[in-house]
């Protein structure tokens, strides 16, 4: 068995009836990467004793660290910590540490509600398990060892979780775990399809030394090509890495659009124009606001995003952002002159350095223009120019909006390096 593999285990039905979905797999997957843990596999599991069960022991049996989130509530559905003690042979004692929490938080933030007996039940944990305190939530992570292998139970609760395992877990799997290093290094295309990449970078992927592997990842009109090397020298990895990355880039150069380090386009313009103290504005009409919502989710956007317009009707165009009627009667809404009047205005507008304008026809039907279904202008305003270019993004409508939001992005980026 190989020692640095792990299982995540989530507990609700409510994952498995499409009622929320599932990120805390990825965070935890992600962060457990970060310090050479390989998840071998992630399964959902009932809220049910039997299935809980027969999925702990699978995973014991396959995996030295098994990480379970959900199922720590105060209510009788949730029977995760007495499932455990059926599966140690335990039996839950109070731990006054986690009361005291509880009592706590009930005190500070619900002080309007009395602790009732219920709340008190969440100070229950399995006699053999380590408490891990969480100052966020009354629920208490658990760490718990079954013949060799490692259980860590987590709220479900996505942000009680995530400090759970930054603050607690992950210091004590590294602690506790020898462990591999694991890097990654990822460089995305754009303009070529899955299969003519691998068609032209065959000789080489075929090549790669033992130790390292490449991944495609094709999403939204781009490739990305992830190479992974794994082993226990970092430093040999990292000049590996280096080497092979060199050969791909010489081999997709004329469809490189850059190399990504665990960060989105938004960031990378996010810290492109952070450092030049350039800004940023929006006008949008196929997007409905889609680019203004990517950039905002960010911390700190409003130091280089001003605003957008979301003009998504024709007269919003001509009222708002000051579009000519003569413009759209003679070119119709969806052109390079509507878009390049959108961008120029915006910018001057809202006092940017750069602007972003979409217009485009993401369907199901044509709406104010004649333009065909998926077809998509960005125009770009910088300090110089306005730079428009016309796309066809094919005819699913969420697919259409959001290759749009990239492709602005991406070609925003391009123009901020050129300042």
């Amino acid at each position: 068995m190989n020692p640095f593999l792990a299982e995540i285990i989530t507990i609700g039905d409510e994952i498995l009836i499409g009622q929320i979905t599932d990120t805390n797999s990825a965070f935890i997957a992600k962060e457990l990467n970060k310090i050479g843990v390989s998840v071998y596999q992630i399964t959902s599991v009932q809220d049910d004793r039997d299935h809980m069960l027969k999925a702990f022991e699978e995973a014991r049996k396959r995996v030295q660290l098994v990480i379970v989130t959900g199922g720590l509530g105060p209510t009788k559905d949730d029977i995760t910590k007495d499932t455990f003690c059926e599966f140690f042979n335990d039996t839950l004692v109070q731990d006054d540490e986690v009361l005291k929490n509880v009592e706590n938080l009930f005190r500070k933030h619900i002080s309007n509600t009395p602790i009732s007996d219920i709340n008190r039940k969440q100070a229950l944990v399995p006699s053999k398990a380590q408490v891990l305190q969480n100052v966020y939530g009354t629920a208490p992570g658990m760490w718990m060892e079954h013949g060799g292998v490692v259980f860590v139970s987590l709220p479900g609760v996505p942000f009680e979780m995530k400090n759970l395992m930054v603050d607690k877990v992950l210091p004590k799997i590294m602690a506790e775990f020898k462990r591999p290093y694991i890097i990654h290094k990822t460089l995305v295309t754009y303009g070529m399809g899955e299969s003519a990449i691998a068609d032209r970078i065959e000789s080489w992927e075929d090549s790669l030394p033992g130790h390292m592997k490449l991944a495609y990842l094709p999403s939204l009109g781009k490739v990305r090509l992830r190479l992974t090397a794994k082993g226990p020298d970092r430093e040999l990895l990292e000049r590996s890495m280096e080497r092979e990355s060199e050969k791909l880039h010489a081999l997709v150069h004329d469809i490189l659009y850059g190399v990504e380090d665990e960060e989105t386009l938004e960031e990378v313009v996010a810290k492109l124009l952070t450092q030049r103290k350039m800004t940023l504005a929006t006008a949008e009409s196929c997007t409905g606001g889609r680019i203004a919502s990517q950039i905002t989710a960010l911390p700190g956007a409003s130091a280089y995003y001003k605003g957008t317009v979301v003009s998504y009707a024709t007269e919003a165009k001509i009222g708002l952002l000051g579009v000519r009627r003569d413009t759209i009667d003679e070119f119709s809404v969806v052109s390079e002159q509507v878009a390049r009047e959108m961008a120029e205005n915006v910018k001057q507008l809202m006092k940017t350095d750069f602007a972003i304008a979409t217009t485009g026809n993401a369907g199901p039907t044509k709406g104010d223009s004649d333009a065909e279904i998926g077809t998509v202008f960005i125009g770009i305003a910088t300090p110089r120019d306005v730079i428009v270019e016309k796309f066809n993004m094919g005819n699913h409508r969420e697919r259409i909006v959001q290759k749009t939001v990239h492709k602005a992005l991406e070609l925003l980026q391009k123009e901020i390096l050129k300042f």
